[in-house]
């Protein structure tokens, strides 16, 4: 198995080649979460994932808590299919309140403090009520507590490891929080055990071949359980050994077949990059600071025959979508046909006509 089979292989893992899915919630399940602090990038996401589907359809599916977005593993913004909501921020919270605790000590966000915000959000929300985070704060600001200096998004992360609130539908443009017990019934409970040997087949089955290291790093697991975890399922998957870095897989995955130019136009922060510690299989290192910002900003991508080739950025007007581009080598320059079919599928996502600028300038 060379680097790029590894990228092929990732790229149908990830669904982006022959997707198997047709819902929303189905796809993320798969995936198991998807970064998603860039709402509208995460979006299409799906989108690229999930032919025929529209920002609108995915949004829907959002809105009615099919899909949660919230603070999970690492912790970022992630999406979350809500039959795991559950068990991944069971998995997932005590290590991101223990990481909180320095940060929160210097905004004093006491416990007191804390569990006061808890009770104001929880009797805000309750009855279905979705609120923004301008709306809570200023709730919050009437009974006395403060929100500034970044302390609301303490104070909201925090009462979502608690389990009080997540995503809510969408009001106007502007997301908003609900009550999670609201949105999503809690059903089965698993083990630490359960869900940890579940985070790690979920991991490997769908952005396989990966790493140890990689679990490590898009999990947030401490080492130890991500250990644990990997081997709970280590006997289900294949592995290969490629200087002296073991990748693990699902067996039976379908190998690419012949050598038709691929291109696809991904996501900033898509899971296809941003869900290993070693992205060299898909990205050079000459390449690295281009996509990749010094303040870990992941920047849309352009994926030309399993490699990263450049980046897009779109500019939406009223009625269209423009597309611009910047390839990183002058032989990727004469690719244009290539592109059609890509720009025609993310202008039907938005449903706004696509119109292409070759170069960004």
């Amino acid at each position: 198995m060379e680097p790029i089979d590894i990228s092929n292989i990732r790229l149908n893992n990830q669904q982006i080649v022959n997707s198997k899915f047709e819902k929303a919630k189905d796809l993320v399940g798969w995936m198991g979460v998807m970064q998603a602090q860039d709402y509208a990038m995460s979006k299409w996401a799906l989108g690229t994932r999930l032919s025929g589907s529209t920002d609108l359809s995915v949004e829907e599916a959002i809105d009615k808590g099919e899909i949660i977005r919230t603070h999970l593993l690492r912790p970022t913004w992630h999406l979350a299919s809500c039959d795991d909501i559950y068990w991944l921020l069971e998995l997932s919270s005590p290590q991101i309140k223990s990481n909180m605790r320095p940060r929160l000590k210097e905004l004093e966000l006491s416990e007191a403090v804390l569990s006061k915000s808890n009770a104001i959000i929880e009797k805000a929300l309750a009855g279905h009520h979705h609120l923004t985070r301008e709306e809570i704060a200023s709730l919050l600001n009437d009974a006395g507590i403060a929100t500034n200096d970044n302390r609301l998004s303490h104070i909201l992360v925090y009462a979502e490891m608690e389990g009080i609130v997540c995503s809510g539908a969408t009001k106007g443009k502007k997301q908003t929080y609900a009550l999670l017990p609201e949105r999503v019934q809690q059903t089965k409970k698993f083990t630490k055990e359960e869900s940890l040997a579940k985070l790690a087949q979920t991991y490997f089955s769908s952005h396989g071949p990966a790493t140890l290291q990689d679990f490590i790093w898009w999990s947030g697991l401490p080492i130890k359980d991500a250990r644990a975890a990997l081997e709970m399922v280590k006997s289900g998957l294949m592995s290969e050994t490629i200087d002296s870095d073991t990748f693990y897989f699902l067996q039976h995955v379908p190998m690419p077949k012949g050598n038709t130019p691929s291109l696809y136009l991904l996501p900033a922060f898509d899971e296809f990059l941003i869900s290993y510690k070693n992205r060299t299989a898909s990205l050079l290192l000459e390449n690295h600071k281009k996509t990749i910002s010094n303040n870990g900003i992941f920047y849309p991508i352009i994926v030309l025959n399993g490699k990263v080739a450049g980046l897009w950025k779109r500019t939406i007007k009223k009625e269209s979508v423009i597309i611009e581009t910047d390839l990183f080598q002058s032989e990727n320059r004469g690719i244009d046909e290539l592109f059609h079919e890509k720009l025609e599928a993310f202008g039907s996502f938005l449903n706004k006509k696509a119109e292409y600028k070759p170069q960004i300038v």
